[in-house]
């Protein structure tokens, strides 16, 4: 497996409140998340850094393999703990009353992904034959669409989009959403803030992952169209990718 992770500030705000990145244990498994922070002067960026790292530190303090059944109750146990964290900061902390945060977060080895998210990140899967979104948006406008009200085009430009439902550190306590899917040789992952999705819909992220260049290069284009369309937010993303094996064929 390979990883990468990039964020861009965007070309209006002052400061990213998105935070993410991937880690690769001694066994080979992979965590990658994404944040997006929310609060803007009252410390969006503290909420998602903060989630950043206690996951990451969590994800340190363990010393084995996860099963998929372990790899969700992990997820789910951690992301409870962050918003534990978030609520009591932002309680001890009166300059960050209100802070919160999104989070996608994925475990992946070879075999399977066990993922889990609150709020409005996405996490996609792109295999050779498809992409899907592996995630629902804890927003307004995500229950519109999953109700039939509206479609998802419609969706990207409702004037309610960035209503969200559920957020950490908002509340003492929190739903997270958990599953796992496997995945195979050839396939890749996309943990992304919505400053990407509410520029680039699931045609043009298709087609820029189905790409032949490098994770990094995709990635970087991914930014660069959406601050051309705009940039009104910050973006991330993290792009795991599950390598073919490239087996050396001899003679006997």
């Amino acid at each position: 497996m390979d990883a990468v992770f990039l964020t861009d500030v965007g070309l209006i705000r002052p400061q990213n409140e998105d935070d993410g990145a991937f880690l690769q244990d001694k066994h080979g498994q992979i965590i990658a998340f994404v944040a997006d922070g929310m609060g803007g002067h009252r410390a969006g960026d503290v909420a998602s850094r903060m989630t950043k790292e206690i996951l990451l530190s969590k994800w340190n303090d363990r010393d084995s393999s996860f099963t998929a059944k372990e790899a969700e109750q992990w997820l789910e146990d951690t992301i409870y703990e962050v918003n534990k964290q978030l609520f009591q900061h932002a309680s001890d902390n009166p300059e960050c009353e209100g802070m919160g945060t999104t989070v996608v977060v994925a475990i992946c080895n070879d075999q399977f992904v066990s993922i889990a998210h609150v709020g409005d990140s996405r996490i996609y899967l792109k295999t050779p034959e498809e992409m899907r979104q592996l995630t629902n948006d804890h927003t307004l406008v995500g229950e519109l669409v999953r109700s039939r009200q509206i479609t998802k085009d419609e969706a990207m430009f409702h004037p309610r989009k960035n209503v969200i439902l559920r957020a950490l550190g908002t509340e003492q306590s929190i739903k997270v959403d958990t599953s796992t899917i496997h995945w195979d040789e050839g396939s890749s992952l996309l943990l992304c803030s919505d400053g990407l999705t509410d520029k680039l819909n699931d045609d043009e992220i298709n087609e820029l992952l189905s790409s032949k260049k490098s994770i990094e290069e995709i990635g970087k284009q991914m930014i660069e169209l959406a601050n051309d369309r705009g940039g009104e937010d910050n973006v991330t993303v993290v792009i795991v990718c599950h390598h073919e094996e490239h087996k050396d064929v001899t003679d006997e």
